[in-house]
């Protein structure tokens, strides 16, 4: 069977685009690897209707509601491949290597993230340690607030955060704010630490430091880089932007891609991300492959 529309990755963003498409009865197929980005995460924070809801049951409710309409097949497993033929696309799937058609593509991959190589980071991340300040900063109770430098992009962060907290900024050899910068920092209350962290410990997010120094906090945020969570936009041959944390797939208003009948949307093709931004993404992507269908042959 030819599916109308194969969407590859069942997070928000996934989820989102079937269902536009399952209300305008066409086939669906989601393909699913289960590697949800915020998976290190209790709760989601900042989506109306769902804030304090835990990720997973978002998730879970949303698999529920779309496979209630009987033109959606859900397929656990990776997509490890795809490509454009006549007609449409074939996607492979799994180490079985089954092959699945559909006319059209959406592609919510998802992203890594590449955390910093700091000891005690990467088993804090979701829980003490964020990336996101809309999404973890008010549960944070006015607190206190580490940003952790990757780079000169950091001090971004840095600016922002004092609105949720009492805001310590660890440069850790990252880069040195210039005059002007130190100034504005200065102004929005941001402490500066200019010493070499040594590990995270404790219950939350201690900063210990290579000097001896311990420093307490409440949570840490900090940027990381990031990469699409599959190959597949590559293979397709589709065109990326470097955005602030790393590459992300180039799409037009109506999130299609520069290959013709593959759209995207999420994490993967937006240069900020979050439950809320990736649904409507999903949504626009749906709605847009569907009339794609009609429209464009």
């Amino acid at each position: 069977m030819t599916h109308d529309v194969i969407i590859i990755g069942g997070s928000y963003a996934g989820l989102a685009a079937g269902l536009q498409l399952a209300r305008a009865r066409r086939r669906v197929l989601v393909i699913n690897a289960g590697m949800r980005r915020n998976r290190f995460a209790g709760a989601s924070h900042g989506f109306l209707t769902q804030d304090g809801t835990p990720a997973a049951e978002i998730t879970a409710k949303g698999r529920a509601q779309l496979l209630a309409y009987d033109t959606v097949e859900w397929l656990s497993g990776e997509a490890t491949r795809a490509e454009a033929v006549e007609g449409g696309f074939r996607v492979t799937v799994g180490d079985t290597c089954e092959k699945r058609a559909g006319r059209r593509l959406v592609l919510a991959l998802g992203v890594k993230d590449h955390l910093p190589g700091i000891p005690g980071l990467e088993e804090r991340w979701g829980r003490s340690v964020f990336h996101c300040p809309y999404c973890h900063g008010y549960e944070l109770d006015r607190g206190r607030i580490g940003v952790l430098a990757t780079s000169p992009k950091s001090i971004h962060h840095a600016m922002i955060l004092p609105d949720w907290g009492q805001t310590t900024f660890f440069l850790n050899g990252a880069f040195s704010p210039d005059p002007e910068q130190t100034e504005q920092l200065r102004r929005r209350g941001v402490v500066l630490d200019d010493g070499v962290i040594d590990r995270l410990d404790g219950d939350g997010a201690t900063i210990v430091m290579r000097d001896g120094r311990v420093v307490p906090l409440d949570g840490l945020f900090t940027l990381t880089r990031t990469s699409t969570a599959s190959p597949i936009a590559e293979q397709l041959g589709c065109a990326f932007d470097e955005g602030p944390t790393g590459a992300v797939i180039r799409t037009d208003a109506i999130k299609a891609t520069t290959v013709p009948g593959a759209f995207a949307c999420g994490d993967a093709a937006r240069m900020a991300g979050s439950v809320t931004l990736a649904v409507g993404d999903g949504a626009l992507a749906g709605m847009a492959a569907h009339q794609s269908l009609i429209f464009g042959g």
